[in-house]
């Protein structure tokens, strides 16, 4: 008995100091990457103030590069060939306030920042990158997949701005959807001919990449969850529960054009977590329907004008261009205008 209690202090002790050396060991880390940064960004500074002294700009300062990049790798080994220091200079230029920079954020970050040449939706990167703490991986992801035009797309100026400066916060069901979904980690291609339980196997299997598509405070909960009414079962895709909301959130996918019996089905879905599931104290569930396609029409005059519960989104399995992405927000929006207009002609005819 007595050797059992020496084991199990001698355990309690261990892991009291591994936690004490993991701690000591992540801020050691984290002291070497905001002392790394705020080097980097300090040579930027000099590399563009030697520069702006040359008289002939771009070839003093392609000797300039080159002659630095010898030097300073034979005294101080890698991280210092033309690429980076040309990335460091770009660094202070796109970042001119050091006291700005997030300490959160690595030398990696900042370099994928750099690629993205709009200044508000460099800022939007830079505070999802803190406030969702996202990997590097991850944030290069949220990039290539237009995140912030996304999400900027249905929004007014003010709007923009605010994204912009704030990043993507959670106020509302709508603040929860995007349109389209870029599901482009399934490895399902647009032009291959598969079915919905395919499409919900690889969301499962890519889960982690799927939760950061659906963006912030979302949990996984169940698939194929199962409903019951008077016999009849009924299956829901994907349950999900979302902290920021405090509501569940129910997912189904859709192969081809969204019709009215499937916003009809997400109703009864919806309508029964609602009854039945959620708590008191927890807001109203939200439905989506993933759909390879759309209509307005048919989701304006399906749903109640009031809705803030069911809403239908595209998904593309590719990752989409800018132009690609603008081009079908105007038709959608051009398409909602002639309709409110035709409906106003037959009200008054």
């Amino acid at each position: 008995m007595a050797k059992d209690n020496s084991q199990l202090t001698t355990q309690r002790i261990y892991q009291q100091i591994r936690e004490v050396l993991i701690q000591a060991r992540g801020r050691a880390l984290q002291a070497v990457n905001t002392e790394m940064v705020a080097c980097y960004w300090e040579i930027g500074r000099l590399i563009v103030e030697e520069e702006q002294r040359g008289e002939k700009k771009a070839v003093y300062g392609k000797g300039l590069f080159k002659e630095l990049s010898t030097r300073l790798s034979a005294e101080f080994g890698k991280g210092f060939d033309r690429t980076n220091l040309q990335h460091m200079r770009a660094f202070y230029l796109g970042f001119s306030n050091c006291d700005a920079l997030r300490r959160e954020l690595s030398w990696t970050h900042y370099r994928l920042l750099l690629r993205v040449e709009k200044p508000e939706a460099r800022a939007f990167y830079e505070a999802e990158a803190v406030n969702s703490r996202w990997s590097t991986r991850e944030l290069e992801r949220q990039i290539n997949s237009l995140l912030f035009e996304r999400l900027a797309l249905s929004r007014d100026k003010s709007g923009v701005l605010e994204l912009a400066q704030k990043g993507h916060e959670i106020q509302q069901p709508t603040d929860l959807v995007k349109d389209p979904y870029v599901l482009e980690f399934t490895g399902i291609k647009q032009d291959e001919r598969f079915l919905e339980k395919d499409l919900e196997t690889a969301l499962i299997d890519k889960l982690r990449q799927f939760l950061l598509e659906l963006g912030k405070g979302f949990a996984f909960m169940a698939r194929q969850q199962r409903i019951t009414l008077d016999g009849r079962h009924f299956f829901v895709d994907l349950i999900f529960y979302n902290r920021l909301t405090r509501s569940f959130v129910l997912i189904d996918l859709k192969m081809g054009d969204l019709t009215h019996q499937d916003l009809g089905q997400m109703q009864m879905y919806v309508n029964y977590y609602l009854r039945e599931l959620t708590a008191e104290d927890e807001n109203p569930p939200i439905g989506i329907i993933l759909c390879l396609d759309k209509s307005e029409a048919v989701v304006r005059y399906t749903l109640p004008e009031n809705n803030k519960q069911i809403f239908a989104s595209r998904y593309k399995l590719y990752l989409p261009t800018e132009e690609e992405l603008a081009a079908e927000i105007i038709k959608e929006r051009k398409t909602i205008e002639m309709e409110k207009r035709l409906s106003g002609e037959d009200t008054e005819a």
